[in-house]
């Protein structure tokens, strides 16, 4: 019982300490707008809790204190005291938003991996497949997979029974076979602007159209979903008809159900990186360091795919000559230190491919 005494007269000094920084904040803002009674009676009851608080009266007269000065700033507070609760939570986010931005904009920056430039040491979007239409989730695990994964469900309908024909490009430099597909103007959930890829497909000749956000690497769903690799595409395309833009026309080896799935995944959302914005004013980054960068100063990017950002490893500094051999990474002639991934790399260990030489260096 002892016990439960202390811990109300404790809660009650708390609430006193509170009340008199109110009391102190409405005479700082408000003593120049009152009247000289206004102003003696607040100064009586701020002094009369303060000397109550000072001298330990116990919690009940310690209340009466409070309710009394209350009554007063009622009176006397204008827009400082009382406040709606309204105008208190839009001042608090308010801070808050002041806060976190000036955290992200000088210190700090949450970062999500777009793409899967750097995969396996990072991931970007990557597929989830369901290869047999009774596998894709319904809309309760679809839900819950959102809410626990962030995966988004993707899935093409067939409106008839037929054969599956798709568009197909071969580069020249001959690294297999790509999917055609158009940029659409989309929605980033639900609400915030972002661009699409959009992907038809022809079942006998209806197209079925399919969007992905733009970063999302949708041939490797594909290759998945139908066990094609893109050589394998690409073979296939030098045996069909070509289309006016120089693209190939493939018809998978196999068919559509009418009303059922004949592709469907799950979008599961990149790793999640905190960037630190501070440490490179005093420090030069070094070889093995990933770091993110905007590539609106890099002709040859932002002419392709605009002012983005990019997350990438150090490999070389001014005056460094890389090569590359055998699927390692040479510096200065020797192979690369400064990472675990450039030893995974150079070994093909886990799922790391190797280097290869294609215009330009990656990780």
């Amino acid at each position: 019982m002892f016990g439960f005494f202390a811990s109300q007269e404790k809660k009650m000094r708390a609430n006193a300490e509170n009340w008199l920084e109110l009391a102190d904040k409405v005479w700082h803002y408000r003593r120049d707008q009152l009247t000289e009674g206004e102003k003696t009676e607040a100064l009586a009851r701020t002094q009369e809790l303060r000397d109550g608080y000072k001298q330990r009266v116990d919690a009940a007269r310690l209340k009466l204190l409070i309710e009394r000065l209350e009554a007063t700033l009622r009176r006397v507070g204008g827009k400082i005291y009382p406040k709606t609760a309204l105008i208190e939570n839009v001042e608090f986010f308010l801070v808050a938003a002041i806060v976190i931005l000036g955290i992200r904009t000088y210190f700090v920056q949450p970062f999500k991996i777009p793409t899967n430039s750097m995969w396996p040491s990072y991931y970007g979007m990557t597929p989830e497949v369901y290869r047999q239409p009774e596998q894709s989730p319904g809309p309760l695990k679809q839900a819950l997979r959102f809410a626990v994964l962030g995966a988004q469900h993707k899935e093409a309908i067939a409106p008839e029974s037929g054969p599956i024909t798709v568009a197909v490009y071969v580069s020249a430099t001959g690294q297999g076979g790509k999917l055609i597909f158009e940029k659409k103007p989309g929605r980033s959930w639900l609400v915030f602007p972002a661009t699409n890829r959009d992907y038809t497909f022809y079942i006998n000749e209806t197209p079925v159209h399919l969007q992905v956000p733009e970063d999302f690497d949708f041939d490797w769903a594909f290759r998945e979903a139908v066990g094609m690799t893109t050589a394998q595409l690409a073979e296939a395309s030098d045996r069909s008809r070509r289309g006016a833009n120089g693209y190939r026309w493939v018809t998978l080896d196999r068919t559509a159900e009418k009303g059922k799935p004949f592709i469907s995944f799950d979008i599961l959302t990149g790793d999640q990186l905190f960037v630190d914005r501070f440490s490179y004013h005093f420090m030069r980054p070094q070889v093995g360091q990933g770091f993110v960068f905007r590539t609106g100063n890099i002709p040859g990017i932002a002419q392709e795919n605009g002012d983005q950002y990019y997350i990438k490893r150090l490999v070389g500094l001014p005056g460094d000559v890389l090569e590359i051999r055998d699927f390692a990474l040479y510096r200065n002639g020797q192979p690369i230190t400064g990472a675990r991934a450039f030893g995974k790399n150079a070994r093909r260990e886990d799922r790391y491919p190797g280097y290869r030489s294609s215009g330009l260096l990656a990780e």
